[in-house]
């Protein structure tokens, strides 16, 4: 008998456990929910000056209008789409209106493109604030010789082409670089991971199958509890 209760302690125990872990990822599917549709919301806004002083936590995704000029110089983020397979995203040194230079992220060129001359000078960019969280300690170190990234670490790219560590995204440029130059790559939800759901049914399904395996154990407990006393 006191096996029998100690098997019904462990197995509620562990069931709420599985459930109570389920719940949780419900309650995080109902946050990550929230959380892309302010970001969707945001990269929708009719877009802005690019801010004075602008931060991760009050400005990113934020939709920014920004006339300058689009400077030579280039730096090359290792990329695969699903649509033209690997390439590079070109980053260049944006200088505004207002002298700031900062980090532009103009799109994807093939890998065979990598090399071609890209149009530069005047230009309207439409696009997004974005703080990338890319950077890992399995993320190679950046190929000087080659000029391949593997990353954009916004930081060591800000130094490298002597901007402000901030990186814009192009959504549209005004004038349009020429047709099959540079595939513009807006910022999205797209990539960012919304699994909760996925989880919980995981966790809800080890339940199911620890409440059943303690059901299968006590009822056997208790027919051999019972032949026991049959023998006596």
């Amino acid at each position: 008998m006191a096996r029998t209760y100690f098997l019904a302690l462990v197995g509620g125990l562990g069931l709420v456990a599985l459930l109570s872990l389920g719940i949780w990822q419900l309650q995080r599917l109902d946050w990550k929910e929230g959380v892309l549709e302010t970001i969707t919301a945001r990269i929708k806004e009719e877009p802005v000056a690019l801010p004075v002083n602008p931060t991760p936590d009050g400005d990113a995704y934020r939709a920014v209008s920004m006339p300058g000029e689009v400077l030579p110089e280039e730096l090359h983020v290792y990329w695969v789409t699903s649509e033209q397979g690997p390439g590079y995203r070109v980053i260049s040194p944006f200088l505004t209106d207002q002298g700031r230079r900062v980090l532009l992220d103009r799109g994807f060129v093939t890998a065979g493109a990598k090399l071609e001359a890209r149009s530069t000078g005047r230009a309207l960019v439409i696009g997004n604030l974005l703080w990338p969280d890319e950077v890992d300690g399995l993320t190679p170190a950046p190929d000087s010789v080659g000029n391949i990234w593997y990353a954009r670490d916004v930081p060591e790219m800000a130094a490298a082409l002597g901007t402000q560590p901030l990186l814009v995204v192009a959504r549209e440029m005004n004038p349009t670089p020429a047709v099959n130059s540079i595939m513009p790559l807006p910022v999205s939800t797209q990539n960012i991971p919304n699994n909760h759901l996925q989880y919980a049914l995981t966790w809800f399904l080890l339940a199911f199958v620890w409440a059943a395996m303690t059901g299968l154990f006590l009822l056997r407990s208790r027919k051999g509890s019972t032949a026991h006393q049959l023998k006596s």
